[in-house]
């Protein structure tokens, strides 16, 4: 289940993508699979190990090139990413910035190693079914590691473009999370036994294996409405010349 348009994001295989707060790997697989080389980066020695055990999974099935995938997990901080400048040629954040305090800092860090021209994808949880859940919940957010804020869209974009990066589009996803979201929020959110949530789960699963016709309509039209993330596309600007226009990367002044 994609959070980022990769079409829109401009993943192209032997690009070098990160995925910053990758989870379990959602996106660096994907990438992978269009033939990306990935680093897939998080603060969670658990995640890192499921993603590389994953990856090497992947290998073994035939998934990816045993010889020619470029993939791999690195445990780390995002505030001081161990990366070189202009490093990547895209970056992934999805569903990660929410949760760091200093998420200027972050967002600095990103932009750092994005390469001039490069793009980034910024996934937060949306204004308002995030205030929905909030309301409903302390238990939701109120966690070690849990939300430490609710983005507004301008101000997200705001942080972003203080770090010289360049805003070109968003669009809102997973309009079928919401409601569930809520659900969970109002009746406990460890209380999965709950018959409604367990029917509402047992939905969302199969629209992910299944990804039938009556709930990808549902969701394309929930999703400009009550969508559960906000996904922002950015560019990292290239170098201007002396004359003001953007010049190639690597070109003289």
């Amino acid at each position: 289940m994609l959070t980022v348009d990769y079409e829109r994001l401009g993943v192209r295989s032997g690009d070098k993508v990160l995925d910053l707060g990758c989870g379990f790997g959602r996106h660096a697989y994907q990438a992978a699979r269009l033939g990306a080389e990935v680093v897939a980066f998080d603060f969670g020695a658990d995640e890192v190990r499921n993603v590389q055990d994953t990856f090497g999974a992947m290998m073994v099935a035939g998934e990816l090139d045993l010889v020619e995938s470029r993939v791999g997990a690195v445990q780390g901080d995002a505030l001081a990413l161990p990366f070189a400048d202009d490093s990547f040629d895209r970056v992934i954040a999805s569903e990660i910035l929410e949760h760091i305090p200093d998420d200027e800092q972050a967002m600095a860090e990103l932009a750092r190693v994005l390469r001039p021209g490069g793009t980034m994808a910024i996934t937060v949880p949306r204004t308002g079914p995030e205030f929905i859940n909030w309301a409903l919940s302390e238990e939701y957010h109120n966690v070690p590691g849990g939300h430490v804020r609710i983005y507004r869209q301008s101000q997200l974009v705001e942080r972003l473009e203080g770090t010289g990066m360049q805003a070109t589009g968003h669009h809102h996803a997973h309009g079928l999370h919401a409601p569930y979201w809520w659900l969970k929020c109002l009746v406990g959110t460890k209380n999965d036994k709950n018959p409604a949530v367990a029917a509402y789960h047992r939905l969302l699963v199969w629209d992910i294996e299944k990804a039938p016709t009556f709930t990808r309509t549902a969701e394309r039209i929930l999703n400009p409405l009550v969508g559960k993330s906000l996904v922002v596309y950015l560019v990292k600007p290239l170098p201007a010349t002396r004359y003001g226009a953007p010049s190639p990367v690597g070109a003289s002044a």
